[in-house]
């Protein structure tokens, strides 16, 4: 789809153009590596009593499923840097470089591996609710970074979750310092509305300031504007980031530039069991279609498509083989 305009695969204004297509540079996703436990159960939870429920415990993280369904959707070269406790650092990198991804995560020395409580709602549309402790993946900090991690980058991708605590917002500073320097497009996703709400819209937006694509939720949108149309919100935040793309389940997608929504993008179709990362999923195969040369509408199409297929399976992250 091409709106015409004559940007190319990139995004409009003063952003930057990526820097790669048709598979040469890597994307470098920063950001969070937890552990799920998702509890999928039927009808309200009992107070004070049991509830029946299938648990599972599955690898996620906002961050990290993003890489995952990056690779997923055939980008061939997806890093990803997160910080984890000494007892999760190898399951974390073995279920990671089984999905195609490189990781390079750091240990805390003090910190546990973050651990995300999932709630699934199975009867309600599959709607969850997190219980976070988000234990060594928030306290990734600047020492963590190092510029030769943009070796070979294309892309640069920040989850929201490290505008949440001030080790984190650290790291963000500098990644986007030297993502500026070597002229490597970036691009944030708001990540928890819920989180976004302590930390301050105002606070967020000047910490995000620079940044090429902002991917947010209707809800985030909404929240930083301040406007509960999903459009006005879009158009709002499309005048301080080049390219917005406002993720609205299964409404589908709407992008926006420069103050003007550009394409209305439909849902597909799906039966939810598990809502976990369909964002993340969204993010993931909307990056690779936009560095494989892709227009935003069409990457866009090919973020609600990964969103299908992640609320049609438990956990956040893209099922391998026989998994399911």
């Amino acid at each position: 789809m091409n709106d015409g305009d004559g940007d190319g695969p990139g995004v409009s204004g003063s952003a930057r153009r990526p820097t790669a297509t048709g598979g040469a540079g890597a994307l470098l996703v920063v950001g969070d590596v937890v552990t799920d436990v998702v509890a999928r159960h039927r009808g309200p939870l009992a107070a004070g009593t049991d509830t029946a429920a299938v648990i599972r415990t599955v690898p996620g993280g906002a961050g990290a499923n993003v890489a995952c369904w990056a690779a997923r959707w055939g980008w061939p070269d997806v890093r990803l840097l997160g910080r984890v406790g000494a007892e999760g650092v190898a399951w974390h990198e073995r279920e990671l470089v089984a999905s195609g991804v490189r990781p390079r995560l750091v240990v805390d020395p003090e910190a546990p591996t973050g651990t995300v409580i999932c709630l699934v709602d199975a009867e309600a549309s599959a709607e969850r609710t997190f219980l976070t402790d988000s234990g060594a993946s928030l306290r990734a900090g600047p020492e963590d970074w190092s510029p030769s991690l943009l070796d070979g980058v294309a892309w640069l991708h920040l989850s929201g979750y490290l505008f949440f605590s001030e080790p984190s917002r650290a790291l963000v500073a500098v990644a986007l310092e030297s993502a500026r320097a070597r002229g490597v497009p970036v691009s944030v996703d708001p990540a928890s509305a819920g989180f976004l709400a302590r930390l301050g819209v105002e606070r967020f937006l000047a910490l995000a300031e620079g940044v090429d694509v902002l991917l947010p939720s209707r809800d985030e949108a909404a929240l930083l504007t301040g406007l509960p149309d999903p459009q006005d919100a879009a158009v709002k935040l499309s005048r301080q980031v080049p390219l917005v793309v406002c993720k609205r389940g299964r409404d589908g997608a709407l992008v926006a530039r420069s103050g003007t929504v550009r394409a209305h993008v439909p849902a597909v179709p799906a039966t939810p069991r598990d809502t976990t990362g369909a964002g993340d999923a969204f993010t993931g195969a909307f990056l690779t279609a936009l560095l494989t040369g892709a227009e935003p509408e069409a990457a866009a199409a090919a973020g609600c498509r990964a969103g299908a297929l992640a609320v049609e399976q438990v956990g956040g992250r893209p099922t391998r083989g026989g998994e399911g």
